[in-house]
């Protein structure tokens, strides 16, 4: 179903402190697959291309105003949190008035989809009513409003549960306070509201209650989605969700021709692309701004972030990657640590237990054991021994390391920067080279070995 929803705004509720979160962080800013919660729900509002989008923050406003501060929303303040409906009477003054119906959601909804949006919009224009609400039957309704209508299906009101009749508690169809209202009607019913009820609050509810009041029509779709609905309170309720969301993520992958070899066990967040035939083993995270190419190998173990992965690379256990390129045929691990600015070239090899750092290994470079390799540029085809040691820093800087192509460095070497080695050269094994080595030398820098006797105590 393609509808144009130009014609409405949206105002998103995102104020709360949500005290059972028991954290310093506001509720929405919680990550779920690597973006904060309210992002799911403003980019679904952002995919339906509609005419404003409203956000009403309250408890940290400046850190989320921060934190969304590219989306192409309006932000207003609610400060106190008088309830839902003090929310959107706070909100009231940014709509344009340009829009004929208010789409009105809560922030903490990241499982809500566009079509269920869309579905709602089209019932509200069918029906011709002064406020649509989306509904959800719940075979144990607990603590959600309940529906209640007449014998013939007509919405009449919202009872918050806490001050529901045992015969309202009973009925199991549930607000899931995702609402389209006409906007002349909402702006109107918004004056009316009054805090009669035991939390002494404006309910955003009670302007259902309104429009019967004016012999309004009231309509509900009952949504057989009852994921999409679900809000967020405790850290409980985020884990569950983070799994659906990871769920849907990995099976978007699979069927994009990708091969999770446990997907339960396999974190991937929601900006990471992967290519064709890629197999990835389980307890992979997969971070941030990935990509990932085609026929790549990934074992268990590993973790990649922000980072650039070309096509048929083989990653083995253990590897950790942030914020770095890898071209395409190139191995990594078991146990390499990529730190952020890495650069590996075509077919390079970095092996087990070898971390580097801010440098460009170029094609064919081979460091396959025990190695440090920072600040550094390494050549073309360049071989690098177990154990070498690019010593980059001297307590207060940083210093390059260049080797050139071709150049064959011995194992247990410490390169003290800044220094060259030319193409071709060789540095001999234990040496520590603090001088330029010039193109197709020999390097040596160690002692001399001296064999003495040894005095042999008799027992």
């Amino acid at each position: 179903m393609h509808v144009s929803l130009t014609n409405i705004a949206a105002v998103v509720l995102a104020a709360g402190k949500s005290t059972r979160m028991k954290s310093r962080l506001a509720k929405v800013l919680h990550p779920i697959m690597g973006k904060p919660m309210l992002a799911y729900p403003l980019e679904t509002l952002q995919g339906l291309g509609l005419g404003q989008i409203v956000v009403v923050v309250g408890h940290q406003a400046e850190a989320v105003k921060s934190q969304f501060s590219h989306y192409p929303v309006e932000f207003v303040v609610q400060e106190p949190q008088l309830g839902t409906g003090h929310a959107v009477q706070v909100a009231a003054p940014a709509l344009t008035g340009l829009q004929k119906c208010v789409i009105v959601l809560c922030g903490d909804v990241p499982l809500l989809q566009a079509d269920t949006l869309r579905e709602l919009y089209q019932r509200h224009q069918d029906t011709g009513a002064a406020a649509t609400v989306l509904t959800v039957e719940l075979s144990v309704p607990g603590s959600y409003g309940r529906i209640v209508k007449d014998s013939q299906g007509n919405v009449l009101k919202i009872v918050e549960a806490r001050d529901a009749t045992p015969a309202e508690l009973s009925i199991r169809e549930i607000n899931t306070g995702i609402y389209c209202f006409q906007q002349p009607f909402l702006l109107e019913a918004l004056q009316t509201l009054r805090p009669d009820n035991d939390q002494q609050e404006l309910y955003l509810t009670d302007v259902i209650a309104a429009a019967r009041d004016r012999n309004l029509p009231v309509a509900s779709l009952k949504t057989a989605d009852k994921q999409s609905f679900q809000g967020i309170n405790t850290r409980v309720e985020l884990a569950a969700v983070a799994s659906l969301v990871r769920r849907q993520i990995n099976e978007k992958h699979m069927l994009n021709g990708v091969t999770l070899m446990d997907p339960d066990a396999t974190y991937i967040e929601s900006e990471v692309s992967i290519g064709a035939d890629t197999v990835i083993f389980p307890n992979c995270y997969l971070m941030g701004r990935t990509s990932i190419g085609e026929e790549c190998l990934v074992e268990p173990n590993v973790k990649i972030s922000d980072s650039r992965i070309g096509s048929r690379v083989t990653i083995k256990m253990g590897t950790v990657i942030a914020e770095s390129q890898v071209a395409d045929e190139v191995q990594l691990g078991p146990y390499a640590h990529l730190r952020p600015l890495s650069d590996l070239r075509l077919k390079a090899r970095v092996g087990n237990f070898v971390e580097v750092k801010k440098s460009v290994l170029h094609a064919g470079v081979k460091a396959n054991h025990l190695t440090y390799i920072g600040d550094a540029d390494i050549g073309e085809g360049v071989n690098v021994g177990a154990g070498t040691i690019t010593c980059n820093y001297d307590g207060k800087n940083k210093f390059k390391t260049t080797i050139e192509a071709g150049a064959f460095i011995g194992s247990n070497t410490a390169l003290v920067a800044p220094v060259t080695v030319g193409e071709g050269a060789y540095v001999g094994a234990g040496s520590t080279i603090t001088k330029d080595v010039p193109p197709h030398k020999l390097a040596v820098a160690r002692g001399r070995q001296v064999n003495l006797d040894r005095k042999i105590k008799k027992s």
